[in-house]
């Protein structure tokens, strides 16, 4: 007889198994659309924006690579930023890695920042490396120049633009004034970041659009509660495209996840348009 209990069982069961092996590989790809005033009048950049990769027991090499694939298939980027956590703990196929990710650096310029997973002071808590050196080689080898507190002046439909990257934040890495230094405010100004709450510290220096990453959307985003889950301050910044002091941050939900687990909080292939 089929009780009470047992429909208990297999409705919590079958809501694990979603939460497990369905919704983590239920990719969205986003299209979001940004109108800045310093780029107003020319042809929008398509930026494909990546974060929280996450390689790990949990996070395949085979699913990055579907994540890489489906993304490129989505579009024709003008430019790629990837920002950060590219690993969970440590790692060992770094060639592989590599290979991977070298499919975006031949569709398009990709740049990337760091993670607080990626190594560092609070990955050596956190059962990762003591540094990113493993991750800085891997990036390199796949094309991709990481921009670690610095920026880039690049030029597009006619415009130049600056592109700024940030070292984490978790990890006491970010240097904002030396990143800043020299660069022209009167360009419109991309920020990979890889945590969102870094903007409170930011609000003095000149910048139109932060790219950034670390929530993963929350990853379990819970009927009545929201995302009790999500690592920042600042709940109101958890994923989207959203205003912030004249200024705006894109927060992807991230390609990969920590423990295998997504509810409500789908893994997102985010595409912007700026213009």
């Amino acid at each position: 007889m089929f009780s009470r209990r047992h429909f208990l069982f297999a409705t919590g069961a079958a809501g694990l198994g979603y939460m497990r092996f369905g919704e983590p590989a239920w990719f969205e790809v986003s299209r979001p659309s940004l109108a800045l005033p310093k780029a107003a009048g020319r042809a929008p950049l398509t930026l494909l924006h990546l974060s929280d990769l996450h390689a790990s027991p949990v996070v395949s090499l085979d699913f990055i690579e579907g994540a890489v694939q489906l993304a490129l298939k989505s579009c024709k980027p003008d430019m790629v930023c990837l920002t950060g956590d590219f690993i969970t703990t440590k790692w060992a196929d770094w060639a592989g890695y590599s290979a991977v990710l070298s499919s975006l650096s031949k569709a398009a310029p990709a740049f990337a920042v760091l993670g607080n997973h990626d190594g560092g002071a609070w990955a050596a808590t956190a059962a990762g490396y003591e540094d990113a050196a493993f991750v800085r080689k891997m990036l390199a080898d796949a094309g991709i120049r990481l921009l670690y507190n610095e920026h880039i002046a690049f030029s597009h439909a006619g415009i130049r633009w600056n592109l700024l990257g940030l070292g984490d934040w978790w990890s006491a890495e970010m240097l904002a004034r030396e990143a800043w230094d020299g660069l022209d405010p009167a360009h419109p100004t991309l920020v990979l970041s890889h945590n969102p709450d870094t903007k409170d510290l930011l609000g003095d220096f000149p910048w139109d659009l932060m790219l950034c990453g670390h929530t993963h959307g929350g990853q379990l985003d819970l009927p009545v509660i929201g995302t009790p889950f999500a690592p920042i301050r600042d709940r109101r910044y958890v994923a989207g495209l959203k205003p912030w002091n004249d200024r705006w941050l894109h927060i992807t939900r991230g390609v990969g996840n920590l423990h295998g687990m997504r509810l409500n909080c789908r893994p997102e292939i985010s595409i912007l348009s700026v213009g």
